[in-house]
């Protein structure tokens, strides 16, 4: 009987080994996860400001107009 539970026990040692690793690759799967919506969430608006920065860098005068539901704040360049 002691044998078993020897056995048994080294078993469940190695096995911590392979659990280990796939709560890491969760861990990693949801961090990817979060970043895809955060990018997607904010590429949007980010695009917009690039936009508006490159505008005004250039001399040009940054017009934003409204939001749409499906983009974010965007406008026109004039120079």
């Amino acid at each position: 009987m002691l044998a078993f539970y020897t056995d048994l026990s080294v078993r469940l040692r190695q096995n911590e080994k392979g659990a280990t690793a796939v709560e890491y690759g969760i861990m990693v799967a949801l961090i990817a996860v979060v970043i895809i919506i955060a990018v997607t969430m904010l590429g949007g608006s980010l695009n917009a400001m690039f936009k508006a920065v490159e505008c005004q860098v250039g001399g040009g005068t940054w017009a934003a107009t409204e939001a749409t539901a499906t983009a974010a704040a965007s406008g026109t360049c004039t120079r």
